[in-house]
């Protein structure tokens, strides 16, 4: 079962670039292609959260890895994916929601000429919220991170020609650069005191570890956490404006 694991998040990346690659010949029915695309991994999270229940739980943590993203020296970086307990939770509410959102949107964004890529956008950001909960490692959950940032300022500023939300998404894009610094700098500080940023191997040395180190770790990953959080009164305040937002005509 643990070669589906990467099916939960490559089925809505292909979405995303069959939507936003396709071009205008799949105005008719891409939005559905995007709903196919979310429901399909909730149901792929489903299958794997049933077979998880049938298990020990000594036996529950799925792991997999892909290859090894950049070999150098004593710097691995593996591609690798970790299902357990914790992360099927997060897998079930991000596919489960997210195809809510995304029927939801097939509605709201009936009159939008451009409806194809904002489901590309929403099927991108799907994808990224998998990979930053199932990444084995920091790096990887990094790649993840990213992902969203890059998936919420192309959400945000999805009707650019609206000043609101040209400003908005630049908004976003700043303040989301603080939480990038505070995860960058907690990566080092890992890499440096445990020598690897795979959660297998950083985890267990915790408590060895120096508390001026794991107090820096702990400040910038605090950091990193209120620089994300910030997006959400951004998105909120967007919203309030996009309710009178002009329909358009095809």
């Amino acid at each position: 079962m643990d070669t589906l694991i990467p099916v939960l998040v490559a089925v809505p990346l292909a979405g995303a670039a069959v939507l936003l690659l396709g071009g205008r010949r799949l105005d008719a029915f891409g939005h559905w292609l995007g709903v196919l695309a979310s429901t399909a991994s909730f149901a792929v999270g489903l299958v794997l959260f049933f077979h998880m229940l049938g298990q020990p739980v000594s036996s529950r943590a799925e792991h997999i890895t892909l290859f090894t993203w950049v070999p150098v020296g004593s710097f691995q970086a593996p591609v690798g994916f970790q299902l357990d307990q914790l992360s099927v939770v997060f897998v079930l509410l991000i596919t489960g929601v997210g195809s809510l959102i995304h029927l939801y949107s097939v509605g709201y964004m009936a009159h939008d000429e451009r409806r194809r890529r904002f489901f590309g956008y929403l099927n991108l950001f799907l994808a990224a919220m998998l990979l930053l909960v199932l990444a084995d490692n920091y790096l990887l959950l990094y790649v993840g991170w990213e992902g969203v940032g890059l998936a919420s300022y192309l959400l945000i500023g999805f009707w650019q020609h609206k000043p609101s939300a040209a400003t908005a998404a630049k908004k976003a894009f700043l303040v989301n650069r603080v939480g990038d610094m505070g995860l960058s700098i907690a990566i080092m500080l890992m890499f440096s005191t445990y020598g690897s940023f795979t959660f297998a191997q950083v985890f267990p040395h915790a408590d060895s570890a120096s508390k001026g180190t794991l107090t820096g770790i702990g400040l910038m990953l605090l950091l990193a956490a209120c620089g994300k959080s910030a997006q959400v009164p951004l998105q909120s305040w967007l919203g309030t404006r996009w309710r009178a937002r002009p329909r358009c005509r095809r």
